[in-house]
């Protein structure tokens, strides 16, 4: 028997030369990968194993975050992956969990740079959940135990916080910070988790007359912003509050000025969203035509409020051509029908979520696309609108989402 045979090894392929990238010195090769973009180098790492070691973590760090509007199902059911908008390319795209994320049954709720935040079904995982606190309370098969996690999609790794009571999960609005502050906010009180600090959960009571509405992180400002009705249970009447991080504990106060005058009454259903970098606050809602309490909107308007000068101007008006789309005049037109009641009223829900300059609206009547807004980078100008298109799954209900800047700058 020849020497060698039954090896498994082809000589004639082993006397191959190495492809000719192999030749590139590591300073150029690393220039021609620094081109790319985030989600292209992550799809070429498992290519070769000199794709794998050059397009390390620490490399990839140095690529520019992807950012993508994360969608929000209606209903849940896991599935292992998640929709995404890349606005720069404008296409749909599907990020995979269940390659790392041992949960079958989970919700995207809140980002900050890198990182996701999720409300997981414990229950649903094929590995034991850990135990929860005694203080905690009771769970039933109608609100199976939730945990909230914090994952890196791209990089594949995910990590459990403290565990917490299933109310926490089913009435609070969570947000995310930096250097991985998470907040937890309901009617009462907030908690707060700071992974550098004592690695538990802090309760703060919130000294707030009405439960926070929408409230948002304005990451320049280092403060948490939120909306509170404090009228009457025939008349809404919105009042703007704001809270420093470093102060979640009685550092509560409106925040007014007499300029501002009737600012909040010319919306119908305002919603707070964070502007380009965090520094200003959007306020979206129907454009009352009137002052009158079952006033008719006549289209939806985005207010934004200068941090830094704390002064209230118009930075878009939704097209009237596209605000027909959502009062359901666009598709009774196309059938020959009589307009619609609701339409007619004026009152027509539009959902509305986004964040960093950008605004998405969905509505039951605009079946398979949303409407975007994206802030002009100097803050007036109107901004710009449009479509996108080919949303994906929308016949099943009305999305929600935010946006999430996907990188390798943070590892759970």
């Amino acid at each position: 028997m020849a020497a060698g045979s039954g090896s498994g090894s082809d000589p004639a392929a082993d006397s191959q030369p190495p492809p000719p990238i192999h030749h590139l010195p590591p300073d150029a090769l690393h220039n021609v990968l620094l081109r790319l973009q985030l989600r292209d180098a992550v799809v070429c790492r498992p290519v070769s194993r000199l794709f794998h070691d050059t397009l390390s973590a620490q490399f990839l760090a140095l690529l520019p975050t992807l950012r993508l509007l994360l969608l929000r199902h209606p209903r849940p059911e896991g599935g292992g992956c998640l929709h995404a908008f890349d606005p720069a390319r404008r296409h749909w795209l599907r990020l995979p969990f269940a390659h790392f994320l041992p949960y079958h049954s989970f919700s995207p709720v809140a980002s900050s740079t890198s990182l996701l935040y999720l409300w997981v079904e414990t229950s649903t995982s094929t590995s034991p959940p850990p135990p929860l606190p005694s203080t905690s309370s009771s769970t039933s098969p109608a609100h199976p135990p939730k945990s909230l996690a914090v994952c890196n999609p791209f990089a594949g790794t995910y990590r459990l916080l403290p565990p917490l009571g299933s109310a926490w999960a089913r009435h609070g609005t969570v947000l995310a910070g930096p250097a991985g502050t998470v907040l937890v906010l309901t009617e009462l009180a907030a908690l707060s988790y700071t992974p550098s600090g004592s690695g538990k959960w802090m309760k703060h009571p919130l000294s707030l007359p009405s439960k926070p509405r929408s409230p948002i992180l304005a990451s320049a400002a280092a403060a948490v912003f939120a909306l509170c009705d404090v009228g009457t249970p025939w008349r809404s009447q919105w009042k703007l509050f704001s809270c420093p991080l470093a102060m979640l504990t009685g550092g509560w106060a409106p925040v007014e000025r007499a300029a501002w005058r009737d600012v909040f009454e010319i919306l119908k259903r305002p919603r707070l969203l964070a502007g380009a970098g965090g520094r200003r606050v959007l306020m979206i809602g129907g454009l009352r035509s009137s002052f009158a309490m079952d006033a008719p909107c006549s289209t939806v308007l985005i207010l934004q409020l200068d941090l830094a000068t704390m002064e209230w101007d118009e930075a878009g008006r939704m097209p009237p051509n596209m605000y027909r789309c959502f009062t359901g005049l666009c598709e009774a037109a196309s059938q020959g029908n009589a307009m619609p009641t609701a339409a007619a009223g004026g009152n027509n829900k539009v959902k509305v979520f986004g964040g960093d300059g950008k605004v998405w609206f969905a509505g039951k009547r605009v079946r398979g696309k949303l409407a975007m807004w994206e802030e002009d980078e100097t803050g007036g100008g109107g901004g710009k609108w449009d479509w996108v298109d080919g949303v994906p799954g929308y016949g099943d209900g009305v999305y929600r989402g935010f946006v999430f800047d996907g990188g390798f700058t943070a590892i759970p």
